[in-house]
């Protein structure tokens, strides 16, 4: 479930409301236990990915970065590459 939670600091662009808002939901969703939560809880667990989100946010704002912001294309070639290698076949 926390596989899809990326880093969102230091990027050029930097993260979008989108971006923040799913990590949030994978933030919620591990800590749930809960992919989809019934509807007794689903207002308690929007409530949680709305407030995270916003907290997150705020956090990204505030940080200061000491090094020269990440290119996302490059991260990502990174990302395809890693795992080329971890899931190729003998």
């Amino acid at each position: 479930m926390c596989r899809n939670i990326h880093t969102l600091h230091n990027f050029e662009p930097a993260a979008n409301d989108d971006e923040v808002r799913a990590a949030a939901l994978q933030y919620v969703r591990k800590i749930s236990g809960s992919t989809k939560p019934a509807k007794v809880n689903q207002d308690a667990f929007d409530r949680a990915v709305h407030e995270i989100a916003h907290i997150t946010q705020h956090l990204l704002e505030d940080l200061v970065a000491t090094t020269p912001p990440k290119d996302r294309e490059v991260e990502a070639a990174k990302a395809r590459e890693r795992n080329a290698k971890r899931f190729a076949t003998a």
